[in-house]
């Protein structure tokens, strides 16, 4: 069974992608950022709005992945509302200045997320070795997720990488969540070659294939039929 996480910026984007068949949402704001932290009003009228899983993303900037201690505490406060908000999980990454997981910040965070999913993000793919970073992870019995393009621009040139990492992973509490320049016609060989049991899609399932365009229900049917 492939499972199908959509991102939704807004009500209406998390209502149409239920209706039209994802099994779980990735809420964000600025979406031509990479993804930002949704206000507290939109992550709890979605999640009023919707019966399948919400995943709200924890990031303050689109600076970098590297925080400052008021960034920290900013994260810590919004993780501590997404989960009084009735978040399913949330979506989070930070790397040190040298581009390694930054475990002293992942720890505390891993305390504040217990009782949720987290997905560890695309920092991933920033930092200096993707295969010892999945393994870092891995010790975090927390982190239900990561999200991946294997270190590459678009998950089709990271596919090799995106393997091996699921590989890595069959045995742990993590799943790899493929995604990023994924497309209706190129899915079914990607998920073939991978392996891989959830894909992430964003753009590829909007109208004319725009981030900041709605989601387009013959898109998603189309998509949906390739994965069955």
């Amino acid at each position: 069974m492939m499972l199908l996480e959509v991102i939704a910026t807004n009500v209406k984007d998390a209502i149409d992608a239920e209706k039209y068949g994802a099994n779980r949402i990735e809420l964000v704001t600025g979406i031509k950022e990479g993804g930002l932290t949704p206000s507290y009003a939109t992550i709890k009228n979605v999640i009023q709005n919707v019966s399948i899983p919400v995943h709200v993303m924890i990031r303050p900037h689109s600076r970098s992945f590297i925080y400052d201690t008021y960034d920290k505490e900013v994260i810590l406060n919004d993780i501590s509302i997404c989960k009084e908000l009735g978040a399913a999980g949330i979506v989070f990454g930070a790397l040190t200045e040298e581009n390694t997981i930054d475990e002293e910040f992942l720890k505390s965070v891993t305390n504040h997320v217990r009782g949720m999913n987290f997905t560890f993000h695309r920092a991933i793919d920033d930092s200096k070795n993707i295969v010892e970073a999945i393994k870092t992870l891995m010790q975090y019995p927390e982190i239900t997720h990561v999200l991946t393009s294997g270190g590459m621009t678009s998950a089709i040139d990271g596919k090799e990488v995106i393997k091996n990492m699921v590989e890595l992973t069959n045995e742990s509490n993590i799943k790899i969540l493929a995604g990023s320049g994924l497309t209706i016609e190129n899915v079914s060989d990607f998920v073939d070659f991978t392996t891989v049991r959830e894909i992430h899609f964003g753009s590829g399932v909007r109208k004319n294939n725009s981030s900041i365009e709605g989601i387009d229900s013959n898109s998603m049917a189309r998509l949906l039929s390739q994965l069955s």
